[in-house]
Parts: C-alpha cells; structure tokens; sequence
C-alpha cells in the first residue's frame, strides 16, 4: 500500500516525498523528524495503526492532539461520511441547515452552562470566537491565560499562549494578555483584581505544557474568582474533551460549568476539520444584535456537521464510555508498575483519564519517543517540557492492543536507561 500512496502522487521513492517537503513544504519541520529518529510519511491507515510508506507499522498514542479519539478511518465515521456525500458538501455558511441546527442542538444539550453555538473549522478559530464573545458580552479587552500555555495559532488565540509560538509573529505579549503560573490561585486572583479583564481562558490539562495536572481545588477557585469580578471563564477542551478524561468534557469533572467551552480536534473524527466554541447566554448576545458579526466560509461545513454527529453519538455510548474505564485502570496499573520498576527512568506520571503524561528526569522524553518509535509505538514530547512524553490512549483501544502498547513502553524505557546508566 505504501508504494500505492506513493505513486498516487507520482513518487517514486519516500526519498523523493522529503526532499519536496523539505523544498516546498516545511523545511524546518521535515528536518526536525529525520533528525530525531522518526522520519515518518504515514501511508496507510486504520484503527490505532499507521503505516509508513516504506512499511514501518505504529501504534498512535499521539492521536494528533486527540484527533483520532475513535481511531484513524473510522468505519462508522467513514460510513456517515460517505452516506453524507452522496447529498452535501460543504454548505452555504449563511443559511441553517438540518444538520448544523441539529449538531449545535445536541452539544448545547450535553453541555450545562451553553446556549449558542459558533462553529469554526479549527481549534484555533473556535478560541479567537470565545475571546471575541468574552470581549463582547463584558465590554473588557484584558485576556488572562497561564504561563506555558497553548490555545492555537490564530489572530487571538496565539496572544493567549507561549511566546515561542508569537514572538517570530510579532504578536507576543501584547498589553491586553496577562499570563500567570498555573495552579497559582493567587496570582490568577491577583491578575483579576482590577476587574478589567474579559476573560480567563484555560486548559483543562494543559496539552503542549506537558500536562500538569491542576491541583484540587485550582479550577474551581479561578471560576470563583472569575465570578466575583464579572469576567468570563473559557475552557478549552479542544484536547482533553470528548470523554478523554472519563467525561464528555473535563472541566466538568473538575466541578465547574465553563462561561464558554471550546471543542475542535476530535470533533471531527479525524475525517473533517470542525470545531466549536460553545456560549453561554452572556457570551451569545451578539448572535441576536448582529448574526454577521462573525462568519467563517467552512464554520459548521455540513459534512463536518454529519460527521461531528456521529462522533457525539458514538462518544456518548454506554460501551465506549465503559471501555474508557476499563482502559484508564489498565494503563494506569501498567504505568504504575513500570515506574515501580524503574524509578530513575519513568520518574513521575500525570494521569486524568486518557490524558496522560510521563517524566522522564535523566533524559527527557525525546530518547523515549525515539526508541518507542522504533519498537512500533508512535508518541510525542511536549513542545514546552521536553522532558515529558505526550501519551494518549484512543477511547477504543482494546485490552489487547493496550497490553502491546505498555509491553513496547517498557522495553522501550528500559533500552534508553540502559545506554544512559
């Protein structure tokens, strides 16, 4: 299969796809992966599995960002995807259609706290809403995220994150975007004193940062906080949603309803780009003064909206949620026991559900990924703590693939202690 992905281009050789990448693509980017060990061209597709074009098979626990929750091509979501084109395409961003007011009905409806929703065609577009919306409903400019933060690349959402991300843009720091530590209540209740902010916006879990986990008590206080200075609490749960951590959104099983909940990856299945930014009643009255105020050609595409349906309702089942379960305590008894074993290696592990995250103190977590791509396991380092490995389980995993994933962490944990003991 892999010299058919190739040919269907009109590549010869994986050889010839780099050089072009590295030609007319993303130099920096292609270089990075060769440069690491894992010179990856995903050729074919399925389930948890990737298959290189020159036919190195993986098991995807980075599910890019939490994209592939369901698995790659999957063939419930392929089967609606193709039913769907057999009558849409896209849509006509104006108009209502049957399954853009049926999708915002149904995420309204398993959201406490939502009213409206806004739909958009990546994580990034759905946050510049929420700011937007905070801005519009609080008559505030003032947006307050956490050092190390990740929110997307786009106008607003990349002035909420790390500089690393806005500086080569010119779009850091500017005077309107606070940032403090994460898990600070005090500082977060200090940057809120002055009551002239619009917006608090947070991960759940904080992905590109590394996943720390938010101490108890922390979320619940900034919404407090955030109540008691008249400002909007966003949560964005574009990659711990959509029942990675036990429940549909995250934030929820930390005991606080959102102002504004935004959703994307996921969302779409891995098949169709859509997201959404999910208002509540302050935050949607713009839809009512001007319903032009924002519009995005590909916002709630209908095909997406097919799509984005079905992974609700498959979400949603009472199976998968107890696969979930069952998943979680599996992996969470294998880490455990690999870090019994090897202590000095696996040197800390941060887990809420399916979002998982593990310290590799020595060696950080690239020599990690490196050797667990070797041995058939594809996982990613946090861009803003190298030292922590990014590992996501997908929500459909069974218990047999999940034993040959901890079975290839440990052998891949081990092979790295070992060169650098």
């Amino acid at each position: 299969m892999g010299t058919e992905q190739l040919s269907m281009y009109g590549y010869a050789t994986k050889a010839e796809v780099l050089a072009d990448a590295r030609r007319y693509w993303n130099p920096g980017k292609t270089e990075f992966w060769q440069d690491e060990g894992v010179p990856l061209v995903i050729g074919e597709r399925s389930g948890y599995r990737l298959t290189d074009v020159d036919g190195h098979e993986v098991i995807d626990v980075h599910l890019n960002g939490g994209t592939y929750n369901l698995g790659h091509r999957n063939q419930e979501l392929v089967a609606t995807l193709t039913h769907a084109l057999r009558h849409l395409d896209i849509g006509n961003h104006h108009f209502p259609t049957p399954g853009r007011a049926a999708l915002a009905r149904r995420l309204v409806e398993a959201t406490p706290g939502a009213d409206k929703v806004v739909f958009g065609s990546s994580g990034g577009e759905a946050v510049d809403v929420a700011l937007k919306s905070a801005r519009y409903a609080t008559g505030r400019r003032g947006i307050v995220s956490v050092v190390k933060a990740y929110h997307g690349h786009t106008g607003l959402a990349v002035a909420a994150g790390d500089s690393r991300f806005s500086r080569l843009f010119g779009s850091d720091s500017p005077a309107e975007f606070v940032q403090v530590p994460f898990n600070d209540l005090a500082a977060m209740t200090a940057a809120l004193a002055g009551h002239d902010i619009a917006a608090v916006i947070m991960e759940t879990v904080p992905a590109t940062y590394g996943f720390p986990m938010p101490e108890p008590g922390y979320l619940a206080g900034v919404k407090q906080a955030c109540e008691a200075t008249g400002t909007l609490y966003i949560a964005d749960e574009v990659q711990t949603g959509l029942g990675r951590t036990g429940d549909l959104w995250g934030i929820h099983g930390e005991g606080v309803v959102p102002d504004i909940l935004v959703t994307g990856k996921g969302l779409g299945g891995g098949l169709y780009p859509i997201s959404a930014a999910l208002l509540g009643p302050a935050a949607s009255g713009w839809l009512d003064q001007d319903g032009f105020a924002h519009m995005a050609t590909f916002g709630g595409a209908e095909l997406g909206c097919a799509v984005a349906d079905r992974v609700l309702e498959i979400t949603g089942r009472a199976d998968t949620r107890e696969n979930v379960r069952l998943r979680v305590d599996q992996v969470a008894a294998g880490l455990a026991e690999l870090r019994a074993d090897l202590p000095h290696a696996l040197t800390g592990i941060r887990q809420k559900g399916l979002v998982i995250g593990l310290e590799f103190g020595a060696t950080g977590a690239k020599p990690v990924m490196t050797e667990l791509y070797r041995q058939g396991v594809w996982a990613i380092f946090s861009t803003l703590d190298p030292a922590v490995l990014q590992f996501k389980p997908g929500l459909l995993l069974t218990e047999q693939e999940t034993a040959e994933i901890l079975g290839r962490l440990r052998l891949a944990v081990r092979k790295v202690a070992a060169a650098h003991d």
